[in-house]
């Protein structure tokens, strides 16, 4: 079985790396990054991919043209939603034979959302990481209708506890969306200090997604080393970017507001706090945690004080056995089962045309021209809000 594999941003390229590493023995895969506003920087990628080769960045043409030289019969559409739809309906459309088109979110999917279902409503196969996240879909797709099969992975950086040493790092995992108030964010820099001040034995580090001048997946409005910055550096913390993977082998403790590499700490058997002061809610990104054992406060944070997830919590999200998973035997039955009815998109037809145009220029034209045309936007519209 051939694989191709796209991503677009930093996060999906490390899902989509590991995923690809997942595959079963004898399975050939090539994986591309897309050129969008947010495809990651040249460090972002070695960060993300590991031993692997760097992988190129492409323009959408150039990945319709690496489709059709390497005739896959998968492509795994790592993307962000708007970009999974117009690679799906527009720009790989048309392929023959047409591929099974994968798709999946790279980390936490609780609860499930309609919009993450409709975006990747054209894709054969929907994989998620937990029997929470299966049911929860599985659901949005029998209310809704489209896309195709809902399967089930243990996310691939989930990998067993490696040896470590004694570690004396806490790692602080940020997170572009939240929390979104700058005053909050001002909080955690201050509560991280604390407790650096507290315990000189300990190495604090702000683990960035992104550099200052990098992309990523999300904008970050209120970027955690600028504010350290503006705030004086009122204290010991060190800011620093790459593998998540590192740190923790490092690590003493684990921190975040909301973070997929909350589940690594579990993995490496690094204690942990998944901070509760600005809410547990869907829109906090966190919802998943309740009944984890593994909420607490800035102040239990200044403390040093890191906890374990408890057992049930666990098994019930994200740590299920490896037997479980099926999205391998989907994908292999998929591709064996030609010809096949493909997924139909919930997003065809004309209410949506113009949604797709818009979409379809984040791959298409390159990045500083869209930064610009929406610089010369907002200068219109700032002038004609002043005429008025």
């Amino acid at each position: 079985m051939r694989v191709l594999a796209i991503a677009d941003s930093d996060s999906y390229l490390k899902w989509a790396a590991c995923l690809l590493g997942d595959l079963p023995a004898g399975c050939e895969s090539e994986l591309v990054v897309v050129r969008t506003p947010i495809a990651p920087s040249a460090e972002q990628i070695a960060a993300a991919v590991g031993d692997m080769p760097a992988p190129p960045v492409l323009t959408a043409r150039a990945v319709r043209r690496a489709a059709e030289r390497s005739d896959p019969d998968a492509i795994l559409v790592a993307c962000t939603g708007p970009v999974v739809d117009v690679l799906v309906s527009g720009v790989l459309d048309g392929l023959r034979p047409r591929p099974v088109f994968v798709t999946g979110l790279p980390g936490i999917s609780v609860p499930a959302t309609d919009k993450a279902w409709l975006y990747r409503s054209g894709c054969d196969l929907f994989v998620v990481h937990s029997e929470r996240e299966v049911a929860e879909f599985a659901a949005v797709a029998a209310r809704l209708g489209g896309g195709g099969a809902v399967g089930l992975a243990r996310l691939p950086f989930l990998r067993p506890a490696q040896e470590r040493g004694g570690g004396d790092r806490v790692v602080f995992a940020t997170q572009a969306k939240v929390p979104r108030a700058r005053e909050e964010r001002e909080r955690v820099l201050r509560a991280l200090a604390e407790l650096a001040a507290a315990r000189p034995d300990l190495d604090v580090v702000v683990k960035l997604r992104a550099l200052e001048d990098e992309r990523q997946t999300h904008r970050e409005r209120h970027h955690y080393q600028r504010l350290w910055r503006e705030l004086g550096e009122p204290g010991r913390l060190r800011f620093e970017a790459g593998s998540m993977r590192e740190h923790l082998a490092h690590a003493a403790g684990f921190v975040t507001v909301s973070s997929t590499a909350a589940l690594e700490a579990i993995a490496q058997d690094v204690p942990l706090l998944v901070l509760s002061d600005f809410g547990v809610n869907a829109e906090m990104i966190n919802l998943v945690f309740e009944g984890s054992g593994l909420l607490g406060t800035l102040d239990d944070l200044a403390r040093g004080d890191f906890r374990e997830a408890e057992p049930r919590w666990t098994a019930a999200n994200y740590f299920h056995p490896a037997g479980r998973d099926d999205w391998a035997g989907l994908l292999a039955g998929l591709v064996n089962s030609r010809p096949r009815v493909p997924a139909r998109s919930l997003l065809d037809g004309p209410e949506h045309a113009a949604a797709r145009r818009r979409a379809r220029l984040r791959v298409e034209v390159p990045p500083n021209m869209l930064r610009a045309g929406r610089r010369a936007k907002r200068r219109v519209r700032r002038y004609l809000k002043a005429l008025t």
